[in-house]
């Protein structure tokens, strides 16, 4: 007698540069496909790192929502570096960043002591061109970046600087669910974030996390992190200039620095993003498409893009990694 893996009942396409591609004919009933399947694909996004599923033919927010719902559990976003749209609890657009630039390889909120181990994407709307979610397999990027390089992060781990204004980013009510200062010291406090309020109402945070962590699941080492993502050498050049004169180069919306607060030079940023290139796998969205990432194991970016592009998000199945 044989019995076959979860994974081995897909019939999943697996091409050098892609996601893994699963495609499936449309039955009218998506939630009902997703929970009839739920085991077999996670069981391959564990194993694989993410799935790209086409054919299902998503429409709307409604319809999404309750697809995600059956394969995670979804939280609340907190900490947000951008603002998003919020379809209901858990179930949001994906981060409002301006169209003609690239958004870099991130493992989403990996500065946050809860985080998911679960990213779920539907296109509901593809852009005329561009505007793919990239994703890279964090333990190949980790082994890719030069060993010197790993071994400082690993000594020190890396500092996230944040200034909450009114302006630019996620403001403090989006990032922390409330603009109470005591609710917001609160949090601060419960996880591990110095804060420091500002003479014109604004906030100052620092957050000092491990760049290598262990997969909760395998143990495996996994880069993991937005150093090169919030660092100010990503910003483009004349927005950097402008922000500076009119915040100061301390006042910065976000900025990242090693975990002992040396800064972190143009050509530390410019190695990582090389190797999340060369590590990167693409497969441009069509209207209905889903994909599931393994938030730990993979990071995920987005392409520049034109046209209407609507991506829904949600965070799921929320976890706590350890430093390796």
């Amino acid at each position: 007698m044989t019995s076959s893996s979860p994974t081995s009942l897909l019939n999943v396409d697996l091409q050098p540069g892609k996601p893994p591609i699963l495609r499936v004919e449309a039955t009218g009933d998506a939630a009902r496909w997703a929970s009839e399947h739920r085991n077999a694909l996670r069981a391959f996004v564990a194993e694989h790192g993410s799935l790209l599923v086409r054919g299902l033919g998503l429409r709307d927010a409604t319809e999404t929502e309750a697809v995600f719902r059956q394969l995670g559990s979804l939280m609340a976003e907190r900490e947000a570096f951008a603002p998003r749209r919020r379809y209901s609890e858990g179930v949001y657009s994906s981060s409002k960043w301006p169209a003609n630039q690239h958004m870099c390889m991130h493992h989403e909120l990996s500065y946050a002591l809860e985080l998911p181990s679960l990213m779920l994407f539907a296109c509901l709307v593809a852009p005329t061109s561009g505007g793919a979610t990239q994703v890279a397999d964090s333990p190949s990027v980790l082994h890719a970046l030069p060993v010197e390089l790993v071994e400082r992060f690993e000594r020190v781990g890396w500092l996230l600087i944040r200034n909450y204004n009114e302006d630019i980013g996620a403001s403090i009510a989006e990032a922390f669910g409330a603009d109470d200062r005591r609710a917001v010291e609160t949090y601060c406090r419960a996880n591990a974030i110095q804060f420091e309020w500002q003479p014109n109402g604004g906030l100052r945070t620092w957050q000092r996390r491990s760049a290598i962590v262990r997969h909760p699941r395998t143990g495996q080492r996994c880069w993991f992190n937005q150093i090169a993502f919030l660092n100010e050498w990503t910003m483009d050049p004349d927005l950097h200039e402008y922000l500076v004169d009119i915040y100061g180069e301390d006042g910065l919306p976000f900025n990242t620095r090693f975990g002992n607060g040396n800064p972190i030079g143009p050509d530390v940023i410019q190695v990582i993003d090389e190797v999340y290139e060369k590590n990167t796998a693409c497969e441009p969205w069509q209207s209905g498409d889903l994909l599931l990432v393994d938030n730990v194991r993979t990071a995920h970016g987005r392409e520049h893009f034109e046209g209407p592009r609507e991506v829904v998000v949600s965070l799921a199945d929320a976890v706590r990694v350890t430093g390796s």
